[in-house]
């Protein structure tokens, strides 16, 4: 680097030594956070292995005596099917089995429905992404944005009433929320009528484009149920980060240079603030392939949360932990993209 007499130092060529190894440092720093990071979804990846096997053994209940429940069934058919679905086997054989066959994309097959719980999954998996993916779009959207207009008009009337509103709803159980929303929007209260049906996915009687709307008719209250909810978490972790940032001599600095207030919020504020609140984003991401089990369970939605109550409740052990796996293995993914885009956002992070 040369510097000019009497001035500053001037900046390093492009393509000089010194900006290919500047640039070359930052590929190796991002290098070594991306491996360390893989890495450890490698780890939590085999720890949800072993924790989906033996956190359901503990679960009260016989499969088989579930499965045969009120018919008449002789201790030798017991052990038949005892036999059949490898429950006879040791401990450690069934865990090295589950290990192998999850490795190998075999996550089993279910004891309630005799069908391979990888197909079941992938049934099911469409009505969870509409659901919760919709919900998750909209939610981070209206609380990004709400977070953002409260903290830069801190202490105002719309501050205090879309803090109160988060606060308020942030506390409520989605499941009472979604029964409220029935009781209300959908079996009708006084002279209100229900406008909504009370669950399922479609009416099952239409075809192109009524289904299409028929869908989004039930879709209304469930997605309802999750952005009232979901959002009051993205508004206010992103308005705690955006106050922190506010106090920052470079949007000072920036005032100066004579920008508009709103391009100082757009162009260095907002963007300074958005690392917890990608953490938050990404999070949701991860719980789009879980789906919510209560609110599925209440709005008797067919997705992958309603399938894990059912299979909870026998319990259908290898559908459970399939459906575990697959639960955790989101959030890992979400997690591993988040912690990946955190260098790109802030270059300080990965050295």
């Amino acid at each position: 680097m040369s510097a000019a007499a009497g001035g500053a130092p001037t900046a390093p060529a492009v393509g000089s030594p010194r900006a290919r190894t500047r640039g070359g440092g930052r590929l190796r720093a991002y290098a070594s956070h991306a491996a360390g990071r893989l890495g450890g979804a490698a780890v939590s990846l085999v720890a949800v292995l072993v924790t989906g096997f033996f956190l359901f053994r503990v679960v009260p209940g016989d499969p088989v005596r579930a499965m045969t429940h009120g018919m008449p069934t002789s201790a030798e058919q017991m052990d038949t099917l005892r036999r059949q679905f490898g429950l006879d086997q040791p401990l450690w054989r069934q865990f090295t089995d589950y290990c192998t066959g999850a490795l190998a994309g075999d996550l089993g097959t279910s004891y309630q429905f005799r069908a391979p719980v990888a197909e079941l999954i992938a049934d099911r998996l469409p009505a969870t992404l509409l659901l919760t993916g919709t919900a998750v779009v909209l939610y981070s959207a209206l609380g990004l944005w709400l977070g953002t207009r409260s903290a830069w008009h801190r202490g105002g009337p719309g501050d205090r009433l879309n803090t109160g509103m988060a606060l308020t709803l942030w506390s409520i159980p989605s499941f009472w929320l979604g029964l409220l929303l029935i009781t209300v929007l959908s079996v009708g209260a006084g002279p209100l009528p229900g406008l909504f049906p009370t669950g399922g996915m479609d009416s099952g009687d239409t075809a192109g484009a009524a289904r299409v709307l028929d869908t989004a008719h039930h879709l209304v209250l469930p997605v309802l149920t999750l952005v009232a909810v979901g959002y009051a978490q993205t508004l206010l972790v992103m308005r705690s980060s955006l106050l922190d940032e506010m106090g920052g001599d470079y949007l000072t600095t920036a005032r100066a240079k004579g920008l508009r207030d709103a391009a100082v919020r757009r162009r260095h504020a907002v963007p300074n603030a958005l690392l917890p609140t990608v953490t938050m984003v990404f999070i949701n991401l991860g719980h789009v392939a879980a789906g919510s089990i209560l609110v599925e369970t209440v709005f008797s939605w067919p997705g992958l949360g309603g399938l894990f109550y059912q299979a909870l409740s026998v319990p259908d052990l290898p559908l459970v932990q399939g459906l575990f796996l697959v639960f955790a293995g989101a959030m890992i993914l979400m997690n591993l993209l988040a912690d990946l885009l955190y260098p790109l956002l802030d270059p300080r992070v990965a050295r």
